[in-house]
């Protein structure tokens, strides 16, 4: 049972079992067994969050339900652009299933999770500003309940259009399993790109990130997929560690801060007259010196090889200790510049690879405890710079200590921090109106 007892970054725990139900009859079997017995279920998709909500705790009393034999449905409706889907297919089959037929499910991310999981987690990943996140893509949703205990429920229908009452799958969407298994998903699904121009450009200031991006919705609005930033430490780290990767930007050195730019579209260059590396080219040039001093159209491939590399580059510097947080994004440089200056004051023995989401506010600030450092690794330090961070994010910055990856046992104490008193009552009201047993052992919402 190890493989799921151990989360992808947090969440160690015993399991009294594993359950691997490969039909929803199955999935409402166990629910109902668990009910009847009184035993706490933990679902669990790829098992690839990092906050450890898809992981037991260590009490050795709770089954975690897999979701990873719940694969036998995968309907592609064309011309509804649209695809219904059992939870336990993942990000990849579904885009090699989507594929043939021209189309994709854009959410891109570091890892491949189940789209069950990326409901429950409500995923967004790189390209949200063109396409959104999961719950701007979901169109019905199909569950089993913990209360009444196995009763199926389907929400929601094939439709971009129904108001028919309140939007019932949205309250499981970020809940990370609370209240339901998810069994099967029908998400809209976009038009595959027909081109695309990729650029790494390296602003003159801070100030100019923004000016740049504002130019850019502008001008390239909408082709603009994405607008990724990457410091000069996380991009260095990615070259260093991971085989094949080199600086895009040679013989000039590895910049300080850089910006990954995306453009995309599906429109047919022969009645557009749309080149979007040529419409790129000759944004750049025009804001040569005004904006930017360095960049390189580069091919698309590589350059988001090298975004994608950092985690793996970071953690071979050490223990990360990592901040998925967002802010206004009007606010993003100047977090960043606090971040780091409290760190570099207060904690001068870490090391910062930081890299995010700059359209969207979204900041991976990845604090690493050097493996040759010579202060030994302390919870009591990483709590105390976690409380700090935080603080800052939520008090001076008006953000979220949690942008993408949700609450979990991991910050289940800054969501009761930091989550106004009657927020948190509403949510512990809808928690008893779903889960009124606590079925459900995952700790998000409402505790």
């Amino acid at each position: 049972m190890t493989a799921y007892e151990q989360g992808a970054r947090y969440g160690q725990g015993q399991a009294l079992g594993v359950v691997r139900p490969a039909s929803v009859k199955e999935v409402q079997a166990v629910v109902r067994w668990c009910s009847e017995n009184g035993i706490r279920l933990v679902p669990q998709g790829a098992n690839t969050g990092l906050v450890g909500s898809s992981t037991p705790d260590a009490s050795g009393t709770q089954v975690v339900l897999s979701t990873s034999r719940l694969r036998g449905l995968c309907e592609v409706d064309v011309a509804n652009r649209s695809v219904t889907v059992d939870a336990g297919v993942t990000l990849q089959e579904l885009n090699d299933q989507l594929e043939p037929h021209g189309l994709w499910f854009p959410i891109d991310l570091g890892a491949n999770p189940t789209v069950g999981g990326m409901v429950a987690t409500n995923t967004g990943g790189t390209r949200l500003i063109r396409y959104g996140d999961v719950r701007h893509n979901l169109l019905a949703l199909q569950a089993v309940l913990l209360s009444p205990a196995g009763e199926l429920i389907n929400m929601g229908r094939a439709l971009r259009k129904d108001n028919t009452g309140p939007d019932l799958k949205q309250l499981f969407v970020g809940s990370s399993g609370a209240g339901a298994i998810l069994t099967r998903a029908t998400l809209e699904v976009h038009v595959r790109p027909t081109q695309s121009a990729t650029a790494l450009v390296v602003p003159t200031s801070d100030d100019a990130v923004l000016q740049l991006l504002q130019a850019l919705e502008h001008d390239l609005g909408d082709y603009l997929s994405a607008f990724e930033g990457l410091s000069g430490n996380a991009m260095q780290a990615a070259i260093d560690h991971v085989p094949g990767l080199r600086n895009p930007l040679s013989p000039d050195p590895v910049p300080e801060f850089a910006v990954l730019i995306e453009l995309e579209t599906a429109s047919n260059k022969a009645y557009t007259g749309v080149d979007l590396q040529e419409s790129l080219n000759s944004f750049l040039q025009d804001q040569f010196e005004q904006t930017i001093e360095n960049a390189v159209i580069g091919n698309g491939h590589e350059l988001w090889k090298l975004r994608h590399s950092i985690s793996e580059g970071a953690r071979a510097l050490g223990k990360p200790i990592a901040f998925d947080v967002s802010v206004p994004r009007s606010q993003i440089m100047a977090f960043r510049r606090a971040a780091r200056e409290l760190i570099e004051a207060e904690f001068p023995f870490l090391h910062v690879v930081d890299f995010g989401h700059i359209a969207d506010g979204g900041v991976h600030l990845n604090v690493i405890w050097s493996s040759d450092s010579e202060q030994t690794y302390d919870e009591a330090v990483v709590t105390k710079l976690r409380d700090r961070i935080y603080a800052m994010v939520v008090q001076e910055f008006a953000g979220s200590f949690s942008a993408e990856h949700g609450v979990g046992p991991h910050n289940i104490s800054y969501y009761q921090r930091y989550t106004p008193q009657t927020a948190r009552q509403l949510a512990r009201g809808l928690r008893q109106l779903v889960d009124p047993m606590q079925l459900c052992g995952t700790v998000s919402f409402g505790p």
